[in-house]
Parts: structure tokens; C-alpha cells; sequence
């Protein structure tokens, strides 16, 4: 298995590989030696092959639910509560962002 995954690098790393055809992949494949299941892979175009010859491995998504969480991540709460009367008496005015 480990040789398909470093064979599976060459070709992500290697444009010619990456873009060849399937028949030229699978010739360069044949010549490295590579795995029966890699091989009927790219000849047959579909994974099944590499899934059975790598066998089934569950992929979790990381869940940042789960990340610590820090003081700033917390929302903040408004000074002025939507539920109670605001008093327009007690508000400050400040003009210095005016021009003259």
C-alpha cells in the first residue's frame, strides 16, 4: 500500500502524469511496477479497485464545535437592551467628529 500512495504522489506532483491519458498512465504504471488495483484503476477509469485494494477507511471532517473555545469567541452583549425604554435624557452628544 505504501508504494501506491507514493506512486499516487508522483503522479499529483508530475503534470505529464497528472494530465497523460489513461493508457499512457497505465503503461508508466505497468513499468514502475505498480499495484494490480492502482493499475485496473486508471485503465478502468474508476476507483473501485484502489478502494478495494486499500480497503475502506472512514474520513471525519473535523468538527470545530469541538475547538477550545477563548474569551474574545464569546459574543458580545449591546449596551441597550431592545426589551426596555431607552432615555434620551441620559444619552451623550459628542460633536468633536464635526467640522466647523
Amino acid at each position: 500500500m505504501a508504494d501506491t500512495i507514493e506512486l499516487l504522489e508522483a503522479i499529483g506532483r508530475d503534470a505529464s502524469l497528472r494530465y497523460a491519458s489513461a493508457e499512457e498512465l497505465a503503461h508508466r504504471l505497468v513499468q514502475e511496477n505498480a499495484s494490480e488495483g492502482l493499475t485496473a484503476a486508471v485503465a478502468l477509469g474508476e476507483c473501485s479497485p484502489l478502494f478495494a485494494e486499500l480497503g475502506p477507511k472512514p474520513m471525519n471532517a473535523p468538527q470545530i464545535s469541538q475547538a477550545p473555545a477563548r474569551e474574545d469567541d464569546e459574543p458580545e452583549e449591546e449596551e441597550n437592551d431592545l426589551d426596555e425604554p431607552l432615555n434620551i435624557s441620559t444619552l451623550e452628544y459628542d460633536e468633536s467628529h464635526l467640522r466647523h
